[in-house]
């Protein structure tokens, strides 16, 4: 053989060499992401029980000081948390120190101290479990329920982007009433034998109140995230105009997530993945509220997306609200761990998960049956629409490897 001849052979096999080692260090890879999410599955399906305990591992911290340190730019709480129950043990029976209107917005809550200094947002009860709220998706009162319900959901997505919420029933007149600011208990009343607030918000009205069962009012706390950590309030680029007549660019403009992944912080890293898992997470809750959100002040994108305010949930197990999921089918892309994950929760895992992970909680059973078979439904609509956008682009397309830099110019 000549020389030429060998030499261009011996590129050829260097060629195939090089490409079949990148191929099985590619597929290595993901086999190794794959069996991780695995592991990360059984992990949290085997913590899924959070037994309200106050005992704590760590005995010269607080239960405050512990849930602050687990706080870092992506994640809210760590993947392990054994004192988790030990937290949210304090969170349900720690005396109140304070009690004040809720901060800025439209719905009513109130803004708790427990014993310690940690703040707390207290939501009442407005519904019971098997009302069902008509209308639009985001109608009606905030559901304290649903607040519960969707800590535990983003606790089985394995996101850890929302804030720790648990039950509570308080005594509006031996608990709040003697700790009130003025402004609060300058909404008080007494409707029949229940005693009832109205508090301080947008749509608050002294004929609309909250009303105790007698002094005994059931709600949900969310703990305050820590004052180091400042927030940012952005303008959700899906949010609605909430004006009747008058479309948001995403409902008519079928090329819109073009334009959003121009835009920053969207043109690169986490963010725009964060949004995709978000609608997800909505359509499963049926949250079609969310206009705003929040991420970690001057984070250039960096941080996460936090799973604040969910209490405009649950409010209807009949109706899916398909446009909470525009971000998804009009991007068609998706996070590989969030993809394995919607999968090992298929076949009604997600809705036992789900029971199992509240059955803890102080104001137990937290969901009726109907929301619960929603869950189930809604995911093999997100697991559809995530095939059809493979089947359209490609899994390569649509499936994003969470660990690599992401540009999305």
């Amino acid at each position: 053989m000549k020389l030429k001849q060998r030499v261009v052979l011996l590129a050829i096999l260097l060629v195939i060499f090089i490409f079949t080692k990148v191929f099985l260090i590619d597929n290595l890879d993901t086999s190794a992401a794959n069996r991780e999410d695995q592991r990360a599955f059984q992990r949290m399906m085997a913590s899924l029980r959070v037994a309200l305990d106050p005992r704590l591992e760590h005995t010269l911290q607080s239960p405050w000081e512990i849930a602050a340190q687990w706080v870092v730019p992506r994640e809210v709480y760590p993947e392990d948390t054994p004192e988790l129950g030990a937290v949210m043990h304090a969170m349900t029976t720690k005396k109140i120190i304070k009690a004040d209107v809720g901060y800025k917005g439209t719905q009513l809550k109130a803004l708790l101290i427990l014993e310690g200094g940690q703040k707390v947002v207290f939501k009442p009860k407005r519904y019971a479990r098997d009302y069902v709220v008509e209308g639009e998706p985001y109608a009606g009162y905030d559901r304290h329920n649903a607040e519960v319900a969707a800590f535990h959901l983003d606790r089985i997505l394995g996101f850890r982007r929302a804030p720790l919420v648990v039950g509570r029933f308080v005594n509006l007149r031996t608990e709040i009433k003697p700790v009130a600011t003025e402004q609060l208990l300058g909404t008080f009343l007494t409707v029949g034998n229940n005693t009832c607030f109205y508090g301080k918000c947008y749509y608050c009205r002294e004929t609309e109140p909250a009303c105790a069962d007698g002094d005994v009012m059931e709600g949900s706390v969310t703990l305050w995230l820590p004052d180091v950590w400042p927030l940012q309030k952005h303008r959700h680029p899906w949010g609605r105009t909430y004006r009747e007549g008058k479309l948001a660019r995403w409902e008519y403009d079928e090329s819109y997530c073009d334009a959003v992944k121009k835009t920053s912080p969207y043109d690169s890293g986490p963010r725009l993945l964060d949004i995709i898992d978000t609608a997800i997470f909505d359509y499963l809750i049926g949250n079609a509220d969310r206009h705003h959100y929040e991420s970690f002040q001057d984070d250039e994108g960096a941080s996460m997306l936090i799973l604040l305010d969910n209490a405009k949930s649950f409010g209807n197990p009949a109706l899916d609200e398909r446009s909470i999921l525009a971000p998804l089918y009009q991007c068609c892309i998706i996070r590989v761990s969030t993809w394995n994950r919607l999968n090992y929760l298929k076949n009604g895992v997600l809705k036992s998960a789900l029971r199992t992970a509240m059955s803890h909680d102080p104001i137990s059973p937290v969901l009726s049956d109907p929301h619960l078979d929603a869950l189930d439904q809604r995911l093999l609509s997100i697991l559809a629409t995530v095939k059809q956008c493979t089947d359209q682009f490609g899994p390569d397309v649509v499936l994003v490897e969470d660990r690599m830099t992401l540009s999305h110019l």
